[in-house]
């Protein structure tokens, strides 16, 4: 029983620290803007909006 009430709290607990990180990383990069772009969840890079070539020109 105690496993059955233990295994949600532990996956919110997981959720609730991934949520908190991505939010310290985008708070610090706000206030450090100078150390590179923030690096979206999207899928793409943020040198080019999601279209970046491989030898860095577009």
């Amino acid at each position: 029983m105690v496993k059955l009430l233990l295994a949600p709290l532990v996956v919110f607990v997981m959720l609730a620290l991934w949520v908190s990180v991505q939010w310290f990383y985008a708070r610090f990069q706000t206030r450090h803007p100078q150390l590179g772009p923030f690096r979206r969840n999207d899928g793409g890079c943020s040198c080019g909006q999601g279209q970046c070539s491989s030898n860095g020109v577009q």
